[in-house]
């Protein structure tokens, strides 16, 4: 199976910034960096004090990044330049080279991002684990880590376990340190993969239909989002017993039925807002929800703002 690293759009999930290095200890005001060496991963923490541009980086082993505070902009090869923001990680394949500006970096307001670098070997080997011990449902399907570039909305699930492997590199002490970092990492690895699995499941589900159990699923749920979605009758879909099927869905995509039947609900709510002319209602009953009131309530709290009000800001965008 071949993995793209994507997630469908949701309110950002910010990481909480690390202390500032203090003026005398920094070596220079862009880019300085932090190194953390551990047995399975290098934790590096960046920051820039003043603006910059084309400022340039390579790393030899995959690469996870996340912005803590302010703006840069990314420029990857292939890719159209895009701006790089709190809430947001960018994933890099080995060797791949970045060139980054930072057009508002100030003393006061510096912009600071951690880069993860994992390695080979302890990926391959948390590959080998997962393909053992937790295989997948397809013919030939293995957990596989694709080096894809991609820009990432965070998810609380990626925000909670990255602020983790922080939290080991800059701040656990002793010989268990290695250790937890290893495990941590593993996990990241995992919602990393899961989330590639959901948008290759989202975009390929009517060619997977008939081939993949999940792919049934997930095609069903694609077609009937404005009717009830109850658990048992997706594993009917799927040909599995209920407990059997939330295992294997939530092994694959990271979230349970519910929780990827209600984001597909508000995926598409957002693109009726903003196309059709459309009221709020009427967009709650077209997804499946049972009224307004729980609609806008899900709403609210995915994006921060009633449905209303995401509607009149995006028509008045477009």
């Amino acid at each position: 199976m071949h993995t793209f690293w994507f997630i469908f759009r949701l309110v950002k999930h910010k990481l909480t910034p690390v202390g500032l290095s203090s003026p005398e200890h920094m070596q220079t005001l862009v880019e300085h960096r932090r190194v953390v060496d551990m047995e399975t991963c290098q934790l590096n923490v960046f920051e820039t004090h003043e603006r910059a541009s084309q400022v340039q980086l390579e790393f030899g082993d995959l690469l996870l990044t996340s912005m803590l505070r302010g703006k840069k902009v990314m420029h990857l090869p292939g890719r159209d330049a895009f701006d790089y923001l709190p809430g947001e990680s960018v994933v890099v394949r080995p060797n791949e080279t970045m060139l980054i500006d930072f057009p508002d970096a100030t003393a006061e307001e510096p912009t600071q991002c951690i880069a993860l670098a994992m390695s080979k070997d302890a990926i391959n080997s948390t590959l080998d684990l997962l393909n053992e011990q937790f295989p997948l449902l397809g013919e030939h399907e293995t957990w596989q880590v694709s080096g894809d570039l991609v820009h990432l909305h965070q998810d609380a699930q990626l925000v909670d376990v990255i602020q983790r492997i922080i939290r080991v590199g800059l701040y656990e002490q002793g010989r268990q340190k290695d250790a937890l970092a290893s495990l941590t990492l593993q996990e990241l690895l995992v919602r990393l993969m899961q989330t590639g699995a959901r948008k290759l499941f989202a975009e390929e589900h009517g060619s997977l239909a008939s081939r993949h159990p999940l792919g049934a699923v997930v095609d069903y749920i694609d077609h009937h989002l404005h009717e009830p979605l109850d658990c048992t009758t997706l594993a009917g879909i799927a040909c599995m017993s209920r407990p059997h099927f939330q295992r294997k869905f939530k092994e694959a995509f990271g979230w349970t039925p519910a929780e990827y039947v209600q984001h597909a609900r508000l995926e598409t709510a957002r693109k009726l807002l903003v196309d059709e002319a459309l009221t709020v209602n009427e967009v709650a009953y077209a997804v499946g929800f049972r009224g307004p009131s729980p609609f806008i309530r899900a709403f609210r709290q995915s994006e921060g703002v009633t449905p209303k009000r995401y509607q009149m800001s995006r028509r008045v965008i477009h």
